[in-house]
């Protein structure tokens, strides 16, 4: 462990054919709704994995099912939908993400995809109202996907790690960046936010997804965490229970 702390970490895509010209990317991070959403993506328009992302000095997860081990970070597709998915399941730290970005823009370049969008969910203060998309994009990707979209710009801030080094890099390039962005609750997964994302995405690229069996899912684990909050309430005296991460 403490020589792979010290190793400088190096990512390296692979893929097996040639990708669509957009990549929609989403990632491990706090709410999992851009891991979440992709994930859905794939199911739901019925992609293969067609390649990965090789991280080395950095640490692993393998993540499995059915007793199949597969790559954390995944690249799926089909030769009849202009757009590559990227599931990111292997969390990386902030300080880590620019050599992520960089790798995957290197990739990008050379292998002709002219646009990414990455999806993810983002905790910040909000109403009622606030529950909805945001996007932060280059000007390229906004004048060729979003002059018509029902998607508002994100206020102000700043972004730091992979999201900030893709916008970076589509500024001064050919490259169009788009990020779609919602408000995200520490709850994992935040289904709800992931929905929006889906919606989202869905609309401005005109993809073939229906939403509901996801909206289904995330009313399922809404009742849950409201349940959760009444036992708890029943058993615990007013104010001695801290449920930030409920």
């Amino acid at each position: 462990m403490f020589g792979m702390l010290h190793k400088t970490p190096s990512f390296d895509v692979t893929h097996e054919s040639s990708p669509s010209e957009v990549l929609v990317a989403g990632f491990s991070a706090y709410g999992l709704a851009g891991l979440t959403a992709v994930d859905y993506l794939v199911t739901q328009l019925e992609l293969t994995e067609t390649g990965h992302v090789r991280a080395e000095g950095v640490p692993s997860i393998t993540p499995f099912e059915q007793g199949r081990p597969r790559h954390p970070n995944r690249l799926y597709s089909r030769p009849d939908l202009d757009v590559t998915v990227l599931v990111g399941e292997q969390f990386v730290p902030s300080v880590l993400g620019e050599a992520l970005a960089g790798s995957i823009l290197e990739w990008t370049e050379t292998a002709g995809v002219a646009e990414v969008v990455v999806l993810a969910g983002v905790p910040f203060p909000h109403g009622q109202e606030g529950h909805r998309s945001f996007y932060v994009a280059t000007d390229d990707f906004r004048g060729r996907r979003l002059a018509d979209a029902d998607v508002e710009p994100m206020p102000g801030g700043f972004l730091d790690g992979m999201n900030a080094t893709l916008l970076e890099r589509g500024m001064d390039s050919p490259l169009g960046v788009g990020l779609f962005v919602t408000p995200v609750h520490a709850r994992a997964p935040d289904v709800e936010a992931a929905v929006r994302l889906v919606e989202t995405v869905t609309d401005v690229y005109d993809l073939s997804v229906d939403p509901d069996p996801l909206s289904a899912f995330a009313d399922e684990v809404g009742r849950y965490y409201e349940d959760l909050a009444e036992r708890i309430a029943e058993r615990e005296p007013e104010g001695t229970y801290d449920r930030m991460y409920m």
